[in-house]
């Protein structure tokens, strides 16, 4: 099998995004995740989630400015060509 650059995109369930997102690495994907429309909950469930992406290695990126300062954040022409250059987009 070979190797696919995933991209998912978190717009309106970041906990389920950062829990697929570090599903797909066990097959070996390359993965990007991106959140997008609000900033990320400070809740329990997604405290524990953010652990298992330092795990997988995924370094998320935003759209969201006001997330800006803690992950790195990509404009509208950095996502289109994340998008372009991905295998496989997985919307949630």
């Amino acid at each position: 099998m070979s190797v696919k650059h995933i991209l998912v995109l978190a717009r309106r369930d970041h906990t389920e995004a950062m829990r697929v997102a570090a599903g797909l690495t066990i097959f070996g994907h390359e993965i990007r995740l991106v959140f997008m429309s609000e900033p990320v909950a400070d809740t329990e469930a997604n405290a524990q989630q953010a652990e298992l992406l330092e795990l997988s290695d995924i370094e998320p990126e935003t759209t969201v400015k006001e997330m800006a300062d803690d992950v790195p954040f990509l404009n509208a022409e950095a996502l289109g060509r994340a998008i372009i250059d991905a295998t496989l987009v997985v919307n949630l």
